[in-house]
């Protein structure tokens, strides 16, 4: 995919769902939650070879238990770009003491954030803010996602599973102001969540429908990139690409990553291992 009349603006490394833990695998899955450190390993040591401006690692860093953090992490600081964390729900599967831990523990100051790279900005969601498993309890965003789920469930939706959860009304408002900004500076998006928001899956956001509408609204938007789905998924609305990256946790030898290069005209994902490479045009 290299074009030398069209170099590449920025170049970035991108890893979903390691979701590791020392645990026996899940056979009905074809989850190998151990394995993951050794294709982690293997990934970090691709990205060591290329000129990247960061990787980002899009949530479920672990499966379960506050004491993988101390298994993974390490390996992370062999990496020789900016590294950056968004944060999964299985992220929170820790002891209800430790929740509000989880994103002190990976580093993130606040577990939403935005950086801006070589004119196009990159914004980085909590999409675990409204959940039945994220806040503290007795936090008032856990009655606020189980009145969600209710509605979603009696209206037949296919993403109302518990597993999945939405930002707050806060955060959203955040986010489309964000977006605003960097159409004001001229600059390019691209927003990172770890819930897809399409094409339609199980897997989604709880806010799908709104998600859709804002991002597809504004022609500098260019992508939405998300994990969770571990069979990865892929769709294009008004020019607006949603890229779903697979799971690495997902099968016992085949490791799956991507870099991701952005043109003038266009995105190009170089996958490597189970992840398909593709050309995303630019609107």
């Amino acid at each position: 995919m290299t074009s030398f009349s069209n170099p590449p603006i920025l170049r970035f490394g991108v890893v979903a769902d390691p979701q590791y833990a020392a645990r026996e695998p899940h056979a009905g899955m074809d989850r190998h939650y151990a394995k993951s450190l050794a294709k982690l390993s293997e990934a970090i040591e691709v990205f060591n070879g290329e000129d990247l401006s960061f990787v980002i690692t899009l949530g479920d860093i672990i499966d379960r238990d506050f004491d993988s953090f101390d298994d993974i992490l390490p390996l992370y600081d062999s990496l020789k770009h900016e590294n950056f964390f968004l944060l999964g729900n299985h992220d929170f599967s820790v002891a209800a003491d430790r929740l509000a831990d989880v994103a002190g523990r990976v580093g993130l100051a606040s577990p939403c954030y935005s950086c801006v790279r070589q004119g196009w900005r990159f914004i980085v969601l909590n999409g675990n803010e409204v959940s039945t498993f994220a806040p503290p309890e007795g936090h008032p965003y856990r009655e606020i996602a189980a009145r969600r789920l209710a509605e979603l469930r009696a209206a037949g939706a296919i993403n109302a599973q518990d597993w999945n959860a939405m930002p707050s009304d806060e955060q959203f408002a955040w986010l489309s102001d964000q977006i605003k900004e960097a159409g004001a500076a001229g600059e390019g998006v691209i927003v990172m969540n770890h819930y897809p928001v399409y094409p339609p899956n199980e897997h989604d956001s709880w806010d799908r429908e709104r998600m859709i509408a804002l991002l597809t609204a504004h022609d500098h938007v260019a992508a939405y990139f998300s994990g969770h789905n571990h069979a990865g998924n892929f769709g294009t609305i008004e020019g607006c690409h949603f890229l779903n990256f697979k799971g690495m946790v997902d099968t016992e030898a085949e490791n799956t990553f991507a870099i991701v290069e952005i043109r003038a005209d266009r995105i190009d994902v170089r996958g490597f291992g189970r992840e398909d490479s593709r050309t995303l045009t630019l609107r």
